[in-house]
């Protein structure tokens, strides 16, 4: 059975994405035959030749009409296609600086993002704002495609100038294990197979590493198998609503065990649980045991993260949905100020003194924007000082709780240490947050 990966592709304006993910999607032969055909027809309106080498493979991707008006990409494209060793979520997000936000929403869950450089250019502003976004993510695996490779003749020098500038920006952000593939969108170079136009070049091919590269699930999964601490979060409360079925219903003591049964039911988002397990309910301050772990198929001997159960527990506990089941012998600290990067994402600026609320989990609470103390600088990758955050803005910030959250450092549990700033009153997201160490 295929694993599954999340993947997003990001980079500056005209860098090539969209071209890029219909290539891979035209050579891993995810389009159909009538999609294909009705691409070609617009292909040729637009002054491309019928045939793959002039192919529109944007058009596979841009679906808005503005975006195949202004020959950009706006919203986040999400595709799904599948090889013969693994199934994909595809996310192309957009380049203009204007539309980050909407970077960000792709990467969230992406277990790799494909950040596009232009050969000819090299590292720009924004490819250096789409790293500190990924950075700032603490997504598992990132990827630099250096495209148009093609229009300076394959040449190896210019793509290890680029390379060059990638590692020098990937060791002033913190990130690690950066792959960096030349490639030709247009031409499909290093995409799906590579290519012998690039003979200095002795790694994978794009989809090749794709498929190879371990998914957060299974990452998640080697994470338990090393013991990494129980946790779920509750999104719900399970008790039963009206009359037992007929045919269960005359099963002895099948009517008093449905009207007794309650479960907490949410996603574990770390380690693995099994009946009998000691575990620690917060806030109420409950200790007890696993009773049973329960799901649609049935009860379970044990589950790991990211699997979604119901968890029946030994003790009567006062909880809710935004409540937290972790292992005893793990509790995690509650905090009620936060020091927190954040990524502004409304046009509104976020202020000190700012009532807002924060989501963590599936917990909501009142907070306060006690402090900006910081905007990192995209030029220098610096951190200088600033009063307010402004929209695409990265900054550093204190938030103050109105009540006690266990949200971890993200550095320590991707899971656990990122939420989100909400706006009181008309619900909107002001930014997206990670908490970070003093």
């Amino acid at each position: 059975m295929s694993t599954l990966l999340r993947f997003a592709t990001a980079g500056s304006v005209d860098d090539g994405k969209s071209t890029l993910v219909g290539r891979l999607l035209h050579d891993a032969k995810a389009i159909l035959a009538d999609q294909f055909a009705q691409i070609e027809s617009a292909s040729r309106a637009r002054g491309f030749g019928g045939d793959a080498g002039g192919f529109d493979f944007a058009l596979l991707t841009d679906g808005l009409r503005a975006e195949r008006e202004q020959g950009i990409t706006i919203d986040v494209a999400y595709r799904y296609f599948a090889t013969d060793r693994r199934s994909f979520i595809l996310a192309d997000c957009p380049g203009h600086v204007q539309y980050t936000r909407n970077m960000v929403t792709g990467a969230t869950t992406a277990d790799a993002v494909v950040v596009l450089v232009d050969a000819r250019k090299g590292v720009l502003e924004q490819t250096r704002r789409h790293l500190a976004v990924v950075r700032l993510l603490r997504v598992p695996h990132v990827v630099v495609a250096v495209n148009k490779i093609d229009l300076l003749g394959y040449d190896a020098e210019p793509f290890a100038r680029v390379a060059e500038e990638v590692a020098a920006v990937a060791g002033e952000l913190g990130l690690d294990g950066v792959h960096v593939i030349p490639v030709s969108a247009l031409a499909g170079d290093n995409v799906v197979e590579r290519s012998a136009n690039t003979p200095w070049y002795r790694g994978p091919a794009l989809l090749e590493l794709l498929e190879a590269l371990p998914s957060a699930e299974e990452l998640a999964a080697e994470a338990a198998d090393d013991g990494e601490p129980f946790r779920l979060d509750v999104q719900l409360v399970l008790r039963p609503q009206g009359a037992l079925a007929p045919e269960l219903a005359a099963v002895p003591g099948a009517e008093d065990e449905y009207r007794d049964y309650r479960a907490f039911a949410g996603r574990i988002t770390a380690g693995v649980v099994r009946p009998g397990d000691r575990v620690h309910v917060l806030p109420a301050g409950v200790t007890t045991t696993v009773v049973a772990v329960d799901t649609a198929d049935g009860e379970l001997a044990e589950a790991r993260a990211p699997r979604s159960v119901a968890l029946r527990l030994a003790d009567e506990v006062d909880a809710a949905r935004g409540a937290v089941v972790v292992a005893a012998s793990a509790v995690p600290e509650t905090v009620r100020e936060l020091e927190a990067e954040l990524f502004q994402l409304d046009a509104r600026p976020l202020l000190p003194g700012a009532r807002v609320l924060v989501k963590a989990g599936t917990a909501t609470v009142p907070a306060l924007v006690a402090e900006i103390t910081g905007r990192r600088d995209l030029d220098t990758l610096r951190t200088e000082a600033a009063d307010r955050l402004e929209t695409n803005d990265i900054g550093r910030a204190v938030l103050r709780l109105g009540a006690a959250l266990p949200v971890e450092e993200y550095a320590a549990s991707r899971a656990a240490g990122g939420f989100l700033v909400i706006h009181q009153q008309d619900g909107a997201t002001l930014a997206a947050g990670t908490r970070s160490s003093a």
